[in-house]
């Protein structure tokens, strides 16, 4: 049951998905946008409304005495932003501050619904303490039960304290009592206002599609308008290719005091999901793959494993976030054999959610990536600085 749901469900998604693009033709479809379009006017309504409710203090925000650095980005998914927090929780760690992930675990398992409907009718907050990813030493949840990027995260980080709650200002003071950490990264926190004291917003701008269609939820992508873009501290234009001189001063309008830093997501190595053996880079080039993937955007990671030299003679590509079946995986290298595939390869992101295999015909590999700044390397330096000594 809980599977045909979730099938159900993908397939819904990716058919709005398809509608919002505009690759869905006809009346339906045409209708389906007109409705998607007043929708989106509402929800600008109420982006609006609930910021002015925080600016007028009707609704109170916290502060919790040390340094908060919201990393988010003004579209919903695709714009690389888990190896941003990571390389900023690196630096900061480098830099002596004692570093806490807060995550809201998007599509982590959730509390018991007894649980959450009887706080809801008693009208009390949760006293739940948030899920402990990682304690700085240990990995201590799955990622079923953590979320994707929160133990991809705490996987990449095993010596950072990563938290997964909706309710970050819980998370963050139990960040601050248990592990002592002075520094809260807020992963996905660009619209996340309930807590803003000692805050350092930076916000992550994807380079192939800035600002989606141009539309808000639910008829484009965007959380909230361009304009907004006026309260981040840093931007990042992620998967640039270094020449976006147009993007650049569009966003020098919207934010003239903002660092503007161009990066790209460069490949590390190649590892084994089951063996964790290492490749180079080289493995790939010359050599036919079949490319799986479950992410918002997949063609990236395709026209990555392109540029390496791989010959793709096969690839099939899933919902954002979905949870491999086995059944689906040895569909998948029956058809992979079939093409001539010698090895399949997927995302880190989609790696945690791989379930164990009865057989392995073909090797699958992950490709690990990092964020490598392509313009802007002393904004990006100037920002830990001022987090670390301000």
């Amino acid at each position: 049951m809980r599977e045909w749901f979730r099938s159900r469900t993908e397939n819904a998604e990716t058919f709005v998905l398809e509608v919002i693009s505009g690759e869905r033709r006809g009346k339906r479809a045409a209708a389906l946008r007109a409705a998607l379009y007043i929708l989106s006017k509402l929800f600008a309504l109420a982006v609006k409304f609930r910021r002015f409710l925080y600016n007028v203090r009707i609704l109170r925000d916290s502060t919790l005495g040390v340094q908060v650095i919201a990393i988010g980005n003004l579209t919903v998914g695709g714009t690389g932003k888990t190896p941003v927090v990571e390389k900023f929780a690196r630096a900061l760690q480098e830099q002596g501050r004692t570093v806490a992930i807060l995550s809201r675990g998007y599509r982590s398992k959730p509390p018991p619904l007894r649980r959450r409907l009887w706080n809801r009718i008693l009208f009390r907050q949760d006293a739940t303490p948030p899920r402990i990813v990682s304690d700085g030493k240990s990995l201590l949840l799955d990622s079923e039960t953590a979320g994707d990027e929160p133990y991809m995260l705490a996987t990449n980080l095993k010596d950072v304290v990563v938290l997964v709650d909706k309710d970050r200002v819980k998370s963050g003071r139990y960040a601050i009592e248990k592990y002592g950490c002075d520094t809260l990264l807020l992963d996905d926190g660009f619209q996340y206002w309930k807590l803003r004291g000692r805050r350092r917003d930076i916000v992550l701008v994807d380079g192939q599609q800035p600002f989606g269609n141009g539309f808000l939820l639910p008829r484009g992508t965007l959380r909230e308008p361009p304009s907004h873009l006026a309260r981040a501290g840093t931007i990042f234009i992620t998967k640039s290719n270094g020449r976006s001189t147009e993007l650049r001063a569009r966003l020098a309008q919207l934010n003239p005091r903002a660092a503007i830093i161009e990066c790209v997501h460069h490949p590390l190595y190649f590892e084994d999901l089951f063996t964790g053996e290492r490749q180079g880079l080289d493995f790939v080039n010359g050599r036919p793959l079949a490319a799986l993937s479950g992410i918002a955007q997949p063609d990236s990671f395709e026209h990555s494993l392109a540029a390496l030299g791989a010959e793709l003679v096969y690839s099939k590509r899933f919902a954002d976030h979905h949870r491999f079946t086995q059944q689906e995986v040895l569909n998948f290298i029956n058809r992979s054999k079939k093409r001539q595939a010698l090895a399949i390869v997927t995302t880190q992101k989609d790696a945690v959610r791989f379930p164990k295999l009865d057989r392995r015909d073909l090797p699958i590999y992950f490709m690990r990536v990092e964020i490598r700044i392509l313009h802007g390397a002393s904004g990006f330096e100037d920002c830990v600085r001022q987090i670390c000594f301000r």
